[in-house]
């Protein structure tokens, strides 16, 4: 069986640590975001399909040096195609029924017992269903009780909505859908193929699954994840290889590696990246450091994101800002490209 994994977008809005890595290698708990997609994949699933654009030589890079047990083709997009679009590109690796997942969301759902679902509703297509609180923030699927969707609403006033239920970005799909998408254009599966496919088939299903949805679309919500997942796997910290903390106050916080926290240092509710130094005295709160920066002795840090290799003063006091001093990327967009999926 196959899975493609959508792996192609820019990551905007977690700038300015996508100006040096593809989106689907941001860590969470040191581990790169994809792998955790790549770990709740069906036994089954023995080939992937990465639609790739953005930096796709850092992912080759990253699979040629680390084994994960299934066969990767990366599959270079010649330019954003949406989600549609991608997977039309990916046919030619496509032999039966095959998954289809984003890249950047992080979830407890069983694809087993979707694509055992499937199989027993005899459906075209099934993707995954995620209960929401504020209906009128998303697409609401109308489900009947058997599963089959009929529609998709969007936007409803709470009154108005079918359900409570929104698409939750994994597809299990019979190979006829890519019939249904053109070719060499973006296109979005979620407005343009799904609703095509209720209409013609009558066999569009969803399967909902509880646990805990992530989608890590921003810095508040990559934050988010690492404190979620730390209380899951019931650890205070996760720290790398070869670092020195100096008996500095690290509380809910994750470490890369070769990591230096100089004495009487507190860090709280942050992330912290390879090969990052911090000085003496200084207090992080809810902050992303990328790569290789280096914070002065007796600096105070709320709510900031640093990209990599950026260098701070001693003595320095800031609070809800991005820092980035180095060239934006050629060709980096100054806004989302594609298909907008709405936390």
């Amino acid at each position: 069986m196959e899975a493609i994994i959508l792996a192609g977008g820019f990551g905007t809005r977690l700038r300015p640590l996508t100006y040096t890595r593809a989106k689907p290698l941001l860590p969470i708990l040191n581990k790169p975001m994809i792998m955790h997609i790549i770990d709740m994949l069906p036994d089954e699933a023995d080939k992937i399909i990465l639609a790739v654009n953005y930096r796709k030589e850092q992912l080759e890079k990253y699979f040629k040096e680390n084994e994960c047990g299934k066969e990767i083709v990366i599959n270079d997009e010649p330019k954003p195609l949406g989600t549609g679009g991608a997977v039309k590109f990916a046919e030619k690796h496509i032999t039966d029924s095959f998954l289809v997942l984003n890249s950047d969301i992080i979830c407890s759902l069983d694809l087993n017992k979707m694509i055992e679902f499937h199989k027993k509703k005899n459906a075209v297509s099934t993707i995954s269903l995620w209960p929401v609180e504020n209906v009128s923030e998303f697409g609401v699927a109308d489900v009947k009780k058997d599963g089959k969707i009929v529609d998709f609403v969007e936007k409803p006033r709470p009154e108005e909505a079918p359900s409570n239920l929104i698409n939750a970005g994994a597809y299990f799909l019979d190979p006829m859908v890519l019939d249904y998408i053109e070719t060499g254009r973006l296109v979005s599966m979620e407005k343009e193929i799904f609703p095509q496919i209720i209409k013609d088939t009558g066999r569009f299903y969803g399967y909902k699954f509880h646990g805990y949805w992530m989608d890590i679309g921003r810095i508040s919500s990559y934050l988010n994840a690492h404190r979620f997942l730390l209380r899951e796997n019931k650890i205070k910290n996760c720290v790398g290889e070869n670092c020195d903390l100096n008996n500095g106050i690290i509380d809910k916080t994750c470490i890369g590696n070769n990591v230096i926290v100089e004495e009487k240092t507190e860090i709280k509710l942050s992330v912290i990246y390879d090969n990052v130094k911090i000085g003496n005295n200084s207090v992080l709160f809810n902050c992303v450091i990328g790569e290789n920066c280096r914070i002065g002795s007796n600096s105070i840090l709320k709510n900031v994101v640093a990209g990599d290799n950026e260098e701070i003063k001693p003595d320095s006091n800031l609070e809800n800002i991005s820092i980035w001093s180095q060239p934006i990327p050629e060709g980096y967009p100054s806004k989302q490209v594609g298909n907008v999926v709405k936390e």
